[in-house]
C-alpha cells in the first residue's frame, strides 16, 4: 500500500514538472481540436510565483529523477533571490523538504540543495525566521552527518559553514553544536585545513568565536602567521 502511494505521488510530481497537455474535445472541429491540444497546464514553469514555488516543492518532495530535481533546485534558487520567494519559503515551511536532500549519497544534488539555504541566509527580513526554522535537532543532526563524511568537497564544506556560521550567532544554538559534536569537528578542521582556503578558515574562526571555543587573541595569532 505504501509502495502504491509513493508511486502515485511520484507520478503526480512528474506531471507537475512536465505540465499536463489537454487532449481536446473529440467532437470539436479539426481546427478547434488542434488549438485545444496545444494548451497545457504549466505548474512548475508557471509565471505565477506562488504556483511555481509550490510546484517546485512538490517536485522536490516526490520525484526521484536527478535531472528533474536539479532543475527544481535551480528554479528554487532563482526564486529565493526575491523577497516574495523568501516569504513563500517560510510560509510553506520548506526547511525539512530541502533537508531531506542533504545526503552525502546525493553528491550531485548536495551543492544545489545548499544553494537554496544560502539564498535564505542573505540579509533580509526573512533571515531570522529562517535561522529559527533551522535551529532544531533534525537540522544539526543532518549537518553533523555531512561533516563526518570524508567525501565532502571543499566547495560544499564552505557552503555548509556559511549557514552554520549564521546559526552560531544565536546563543541558544550553542547546545545544538555541542550535542552533535560540531564544535569538535570545527576545531579539528581549523587545525588541519589548508590555510589557503581563506574563506573557509574565516568562517571556521567565526563559528568557534561565536561558540566561545576560540579566544580573540588566539585568532589574532593565527591570522598573523
Amino acid at each position: 500500500q505504501h509502495a502504491t502511494m509513493r508511486s502515485t505521488m511520484r507520478r503526480i510530481g512528474e506531471d507537475i514538472f512536465k505540465g499536463i497537455v489537454s487532449k481536446g474535445n473529440p467532437h470539436s472541429s479539426s481546427e478547434q481540436s488542434t488549438e485545444s491540444k496545444s494548451k497545457s497546464a504549466a505548474f512548475f514553469k508557471s509565471l505565477c510565483m506562488p504556483l511555481r514555488f509550490l510546484s517546485t516543492l512538490i517536485v522536490l518532495k516526490t520525484v526521484k529523477q536527478v535531472d528533474y530535481l536539479a532543475q527544481a533546485f535551480e528554479s528554487l534558487r532563482v526564486d529565493l533571490k526575491t523577497d516574495e520567494g523568501k516569504a513563500l519559503f517560510l510560509e510553506y515551511q520548506c526547511v525539512p523538504v530541502i533537508l531531506s536532500h542533504l545526503k552525502i549519497s546525493s553528491t550531485s544534488l548536495l551543492s544545489s540543495a545548499l544553494d537554496g539555504f544560502l539564498q535564505m541566509t542573505m540579509e533580509s527580513g526573512s533571515l531570522q525566521p529562517f535561522l529559527e526554522a533551522c535551529s532544531n535537532e533534525s537540522f544539526f543532526r543532518t549537518c553533523s552527518a555531512l561533516l563526518r563524511s570524508s567525501k565532502l568537497d571543499i566547495a560544499v564544506l564552505e557552503k555548509l559553514c556559511v549557514i552554520l556560521q549564521k546559526l552560531s550567532r544565536i546563543k541558544s544554538n550553542k547546545k545544538m553544536f555541542e550535542l552533535f559534536g560540531l564544535h569538535r569537528m570545527f576545531q579539528e578542521l581549523r587545525r588541519t585545513i589548508d590555510p589557503g582556503h581563506t574563506f573557509l578558515c574565516i568562517n571556521l574562526n567565526s563559528i568557534l568565536l561565536n561558540l566561545e571555543f576560540l579566544r580573540s587573541n588566539s585568532l589574532d595569532s593565527s591570522l598573523s602567521t
